[in-house]
């Protein structure tokens, strides 16, 4: 073998299907668009949603209520996992909250809620506190402290 003999796989190589050029070609008279109708004609192009005449998906599905898109998502902490979950005189963090398994999800920021009683003294640094729960953390000695960035 060399390079005088070399050529390529068969049925590898082929003229493309030149259309609209005649009778005699195989493709002339409408070029395989068919007959009349958009999308035989030059230039057309479908709607995003399209279906072909049929209703679009968009437009059978019932729309109800509304969707604020500006709705903020917190992880919600309660008072009685922090009194269970943490000693007298820890410092909470988020980054502690996520360590030992309270929340999961590192992207929400975080807010304390009042169900439960608490009695030891922690300080809590949160991104919002519900009043009650301030209030809570505040009686048994504790300090709240409001992260930014929420």
């Amino acid at each position: 073998m060399d390079l005088s003999n070399l050529k390529p796989a068969d049925r590898s190589k082929f003229s493309k299907k030149r259309v609209g050029r005649g009778h005699g070609s195989g493709t002339g008279t409408q070029a395989g668009r068919g007959h009349k109708g958009a999308k035989s004609r030059s230039g057309f192009k479908f709607k995003r949603g399209f279906e072909g005449g049929q209703m679009p998906l968009h437009r059978r599905i019932p729309k109800r209520g509304f969707h604020n898109p500006f709705r903020m998502e917190y992880a919600v902490v309660n008072l009685d996992t922090l009194a269970e979950r943490f000693e007298a005189g820890a410092v909470i963090t988020p980054e502690l909250l996520r360590e030992r398994g309270v929340i999961r999800s590192s992207r929400q920021p975080i807010k304390v809620l009042a169900r439960g009683d608490i009695a030891k003294k922690l300080t809590v640094r949160a991104h919002k506190f519900s009043g009650k729960a301030a209030e809570k953390i505040a009686a048994a000695g504790g300090a709240t402290e409001v992260l930014g960035g929420a």
